[in-house]
Order: C-alpha cells, then sequence, then structure tokens
C-alpha cells in the first residue's frame, strides 16, 4: 500500500512549480467521496488517496482540517491488476487537486464508453505507477517486507501492512537515508502483498 499520510508522491513524476488558482469548486468531502465514486465505476479497486492531512479511522482524509502548504494529492488504485496512479499539485488547494483528479478518473470512463479498447489502454499507459521489473526483480514482497509464508493469510497481510507503515517512512526519498529505488522496491512489494493475500 502507498502511504495515505503523508503524501506519497509518485516517485519520477515532477511537482509543478507553480500553482494557479482554480474554477474547480467542490467541497473537501464532496470532492474526496467524487475520487472514491468514480474510481469505484471505473472498476479500480485497492483506492488510496494520499495528502498531506491527517487520516480518519477508514483511511480517507478528513474534511475539516486546516488546509496543508502541499496541497498536492496522488491517487493509487489497481485496475485490471496494474497499479494506477493520478497526481495532481496543480491547484492551491487538496480539494481542487482531489476534484481535478475526479474529473479525469470520469473522462476516462468516458474513453472507455464511446472509446474502443486500445483507446483506454493508450490512456492509462501514462498512469501506471510500478516501477520497471528490473527494479524489483531482486528480492521478493516477502523478502521486502519480511513476511514468512507459514503464517495465516490474515496474520500475513497485517504483518506485511505494519512492516510497509514502519519501512515508508525511512525509505521515502525526503528522508536522509531513503531513496526513489528504496521507495519502489518498497511500494512494489506492498501492492503485490495485497494482491496476493487478498
Amino acid at each position: 500500500m502507498i502511504e495515505a499520510f503523508p503524501l506519497a508522491w509518485p516517485i519520477g513524476r515532477p511537482r509543478s512549480k507553480r500553482r494557479d488558482a482554480s474554477r474547480l469548486r467542490a467541497s473537501f468531502a464532496s470532492a474526496r467521496d467524487s475520487i472514491v465514486s468514480e474510481v469505484r465505476l471505473l472498476g479500480g479497486s485497492s483506492l488510496i488517496i494520499s495528502t498531506n492531512i491527517e487520516l480518519r479511522r477508514d483511511g480517507l482524509p478528513y474534511a475539516a482540517t486546516r488546509e496543508p502548504e502541499d496541497g498536492g494529492v496522488a491517487v493509487y488504485f489497481l485496475y485490471k491488476k496494474r497499479q494506477m496512479c493520478f497526481a495532481c499539485d496543480r491547484w492551491h488547494k487538496v480539494a481542487e487537486n482531489m476534484q481535478a483528479i475526479a474529473k479525469t478518473v470520469e473522462a476516462l470512463r468516458g474513453v472507455a464508453r464511446w472509446g474502443t479498447g486500445d483507446m483506454m489502454e493508450a490512456a492509462f499507459t501514462g498512469f501506471a505507477a510500478l516501477p520497471a521489473p528490473s527494479q524489483t526483480a531482486a528480492r521478493s514482497w516477502r523478502d521486502v517486507l519480511d513476511v514468512p509464508a507459514d503464517m495465516p493469510a490474515a496474520a500475513q497481510f497485517e504483518r506485511a501492512r505494519l512492516h510497509y507503515r514502519a519501512m515508508a517512512s525511512a525509505k521515502h526519498p525526503d528522508k536522509p537515508n531513503g531513496s526513489h529505488a528504496a521507495m519502489a522496491e518498497l511500494n512494489s512489494a506492498w501492492m503485490q502483498a495485497q494482491e496476493a493475500l487478498a
């Protein structure tokens, strides 16, 4: 799983150099709920909305909170067993960036409805979030997350989740000993663990 808080910006995706005023008018709660709805309607699963806003118990960001300095949003989910990522930090506010992502997913649903299958696959190519296979081939997800195979599946999942959370903060590229490669390996391992243990 990608870290929902703090913001887990996709590796290799450049940040916006400046922020603009937006005409995307939506409350925080409605923008968040639009993302959840649009990803579900698209057929996505394992949704994570990553921001610099603390989380509710259900893992979604709180609506009633102070606006963070970094209004970036990264939305990760599985689509046809591939990890996708939509990220936006073009606008000043988190709600505006979430609404932009919701509108993008809505537009891609339109491509799926009105276009041809190959158009949809081509549209999604730029949103793939997994690192190249050569980056993750060295170690299995069990090795990366220290999960033995002889545990019950529920215990394996919980151990993987806890180890992911513990390591994500240390391996993040913004941390002194973190790196893009280490974070990519960790994120890939968590996504593989979710698929294997779901």
